[in-house]
């Protein structure tokens, strides 16, 4: 990935590799880790946040997420 110099990601997601992984359920994976970027929706249906662990950033991605009310 490529980021533009005033990108607001925090530094070590734009300049570390990283690992994704699929969760069924977001909030319990990661609940009680060090959460570097909150739970956010990039595109409809999905939810995604990451983690810090041993100084590498950790994406986790909820697919098939039903907005609420539908």
């Amino acid at each position: 990935m490529r980021y533009e110099n005033d990108c607001p990601l925090p530094e070590i997601v734009k300049t570390i590799p990283h690992v994704a992984f699929e969760v069924e359920d977001i909030y319990e994976a990661i609940k009680g880790r060090k959460v570097i970027i909150e739970p956010n929706s990039p595109s409809e249906g999905n939810i995604v946040a990451f983690i810090e662990e041993n100084g590498a950033p950790i994406e986790f991605i909820q697919t098939g997420v039903k907005k609420r009310g539908k």
